[in-house]
C-alpha cells in the first residue's frame, strides 16, 4: 500500500560551495527506489551553507516512525552530519472515501 509522503529536511555545513549538488546526490542515492521528487533551496549565511529539501511523492511507508527507521538504516554518514532538522507527514491511502476507510 502506498502513502502520500511529505518531508522537509534542513541541512547545514560550513561554506565550501556546491552544497545543493551534494545534497541532491545524497537524496538521489537514498531515495532511488522510492517515487519521490524534491526541490532544493540553497542559502548562505555567515560562513555557512544551508539547503532546505522539500520532498513529495508516494512511498511504501505507513507512518513517520517507519520513515525514520528507513532513514536510520539507509542514510549515510554525511546525511546525518549535515542534517539539522526535519518535518514529515505520511498519509496512508485508505480505501473508499478516505474519511472512514470503509466505504
Amino acid at each position: 500500500m502506498t502513502s502520500e509522503t511529505y518531508i522537509d529536511f534542513c541541512f547545514v555545513r560550513q561554506e565550501s560551495g556546491g552544497f545543493a549538488a551534494e545534497i541532491n546526490e545524497l537524496l538521489t542515492n537514498l531515495f532511488s527506489k522510492k517515487r519521490l521528487n524534491w526541490y532544493l533551496e540553497e542559502k548562505k549565511i555567515e560562513g555557512a551553507e544551508m539547503v532546505i529539501a522539500e520532498i513529495k511523492g508516494m512511498s511504501d511507508w505507513q507512518s513517520e516512525e517507519e520513515t525514520i527507521q528507513f532513514l536510520e538504516e539507509c542514510a549515510g554518514e554525511k546525511f546525518w552530519e549535515y542534517l539539522q532538522g526535519y518535518k514529515m507527514f505520511i498519509y496512508p491511502v485508505k480505501r473508499g472515501c478516505n474519511s472512514c476507510g470503509v466505504h
